[in-house]
């Protein structure tokens, strides 16, 4: 029996839900009891969630929508999952303009979007809670990562600050910071290196997505959270702490 975690009927918006870690999550949550919708650009799952909404998060105007439909076809949203994410990783001096603002935008200005039309309505409901996915990234950097490490060191600070803002509406405001997880993202790195990776890991393992999931539901949750805010969550096996 999956236990209690006070999240039945609770709407939950995860943005880049459709994959990943961000599957994990809604799945999940779904389990828990949640209603939740998710975002998603490409391989849309039509198995997953409660609504699923074809959105760009970098679109302002969109999300805007999305935050409106969600919230007229489920109810008020309690929590939002700060997830969508993209990687174009390059040794600095071969770092593109494009390849720079692409990460950018979607990881870090894509928060600030799904955010900004749902935080003002929490704040008058006097409820809720934001998780951001962040990186163990963008708290230790990685080669050829300066982009992405950037936008997910931005998002420990975001957190930081919001949470400092929100916590007198009692709203909450988390970071999870995964390490390195079996997903599409590390397809690409060479045995060789992922062998050196693992060699750095306490745990001597890459997690797995459904660890990080729980760690967001933790945190989503007003009963086992409920005095947490402004903090950032490592699940890297004890790779960074």
């Amino acid at each position: 029996m999956i236990p209690s975690l006070g999240l039945e009927n609770k709407v939950v918006l995860v943005t880049g839900g459709n994959r990943g870690i961000g599957a994990a999550i809604v799945n999940l949550l779904v389990d828990l009891g949640s209603k939740v919708a998710y975002t998603y650009r490409s391989q849309h799952d039509s198995q997953l969630g409660t609504l699923a909404i074809c959105a760009d998060v970098t679109d302002k105007a969109v999300m805007e929508v999305v935050a409106k439909q969600v919230e007229d076809t489920l109810g008020p949203i309690y929590g939002i999952v700060a997830n969508a994410g993209m990687t174009r990783d390059n040794f600095f001096p071969k770092l593109t303009t494009a390849d720079w603002d692409a990460v950018i935008e979607t990881n870090l200005t894509g928060v600030y979007n799904t955010l900004m039309p749902i935080i003002p309505k929490m704040y008058e409901r006097r409820t809720g809670s934001v998780v951001c996915i962040s990186s163990i990234s963008g708290e230790r950097g990685n080669l050829g990562q300066t982009n992405y490490a950037a936008s997910k060191a931005a998002l420990i600070g975001f957190t930081k600050s919001l949470a400092q803002e929100a916590a007198r509406y009692e709203v909450r405001v988390n970071t999870v910071a995964p390490g390195f997880i079996e997903t599409d993202m590390l397809n690409p790195i060479p045995d060789k290196v992922k062998q050196r990776i693992l060699s750095e890991i306490p745990l001597s393992r890459f997690g797995k997505p459904q660890e990080v999931a729980w760690c967001v539901a933790f945190l989503l949750s007003a009963i086992a959270s409920s005095y947490i805010t402004g903090s950032v969550l490592r699940v890297n096996g004890g790779h960074y702490t």
